[in-house]
């Protein structure tokens, strides 16, 4: 089976603040398939936080997921390693050691974003040019 090409999700999750459950139900329901305004949910000098999935890029090594050293050229079985993963005891590896693994399509959350400008695209004619260019 061939992969999927799409990473992104069609639709976008708002939280929905304020009042009891049962107002929260009736004022998600009365926007039910309906187009709505950015301008009705956000406003400008907003303070938001944005929750979501980083881009994917599947099993990757420890030199492009950490960004570890790579090792010298005649290095025996492989380059693109960890030269040491750990002392021989404790007998385990520990967590804090750069391993090979998923990379991306993780949770994240971008704390207090400021809104600076709402607005439709190519509405604004100020294209950082003053009158006397």
């Amino acid at each position: 089976m061939k992969g999927l090409k799409q990473k992104k999700a069609h639709i976008m999750e708002i939280q929905v603040n304020g009042g009891t459950i049962a107002q929260k139900v009736d004022f998600a329901y009365n926007f039910f398939e309906k187009q709505v305004p950015i301008d009705a949910v956000f406003q400008k000098d907003e303070m938001i936080d944005i929750i979501g999935v980083t881009k994917g890029k599947g099993y990757e090594g420890v030199v492009t997921r950490w960004g570890v050293t790579r090792l010298p050229r005649k290095t025996h079985r492989g380059l693109r390693k960890v030269a040491c993963i750990g002392a021989w005891h404790p007998a385990r590896v520990s967590f804090t050691v750069a391993r090979a693994g998923q990379n991306g399509y993780h949770h994240r959350t971008e704390l207090n974003k400021k809104i600076y400008k709402l607005g439709k695209t190519g509405e604004e004619t100020h294209d950082a040019q003053t009158e006397f260019d």
